[in-house]
């Protein structure tokens, strides 16, 4: 009798394993899928441009935006389009608003120029999206982004320090790996 007990005990511990490894993938599949629908998403914004970075982080059914805009309505269309991805239980939206600057734009457009018409680097201005994210706040530079080689970035980097009325540059560029 208690051996029966036994087997009968362990098939349903078995069973019970079987189910919960089962719901493990498919909670991943879920979440895999709510990475890529944010990215495109994020990346299909209609005024996300060069001079906005936007990252996020999807934990479960939460997703939190992070990073910094010049537009208020950018983070608010981010949150917006975000909240519409089935699965998509809560949004934390962390995305800073960069204060309007008339020296900020300016060296905006001057770093635009220097990196982007840079001979080398001249190839990352093709296509929509940007590669190289120029993040400026009171006259200090944040590089974000992925380049194709160490020498990219640290081509970006000088360029940017080139340019003048600025106070700082952080070159926060990824490598691509392979």
């Amino acid at each position: 009798m208690t051996r029966s007990k036994l087997v009968l005990t362990l098939l349903c511990l078995f069973s019970l394993l079987s189910v919960v490894a089962s719901a493990q993938v498919q909670s991943a599949r879920t979440q895999d899928r709510i990475i890529r629908e944010v990215r495109h998403e994020l990346l299909m914004l209609p005024f996300f441009g060069v001079f906005d970075n936007i990252t996020y982080k999807v934990e479960g059914g939460t997703v939190t935006l992070f990073g910094q805009v010049v537009r208020p309505s950018l983070k608010s269309d981010a949150e917006n389009s975000v909240k519409r991805i089935e699965g998509v239980e809560h949004v934390n939206n962390q995305i800073e608003v960069l204060p309007p600057s008339p020296q900020d734009d300016r060296i905006r457009m001057a770093l635009f120029r220097a990196i982007y018409r840079s001979p080398g680097l001249e190839r990352y201005e093709l296509g929509v999206q940007k590669p190289i994210r120029i993040i400026v706040k009171n006259g200090h530079v944040t590089l974000e982004g992925v380049v194709d080689s160490q020498g990219d970035k640290n081509l970006a980097g000088l360029r940017a320090n080139s340019v003048p009325g600025i106070f700082s540059v952080t070159n926060n560029l990824q490598v691509a790996k392979g």
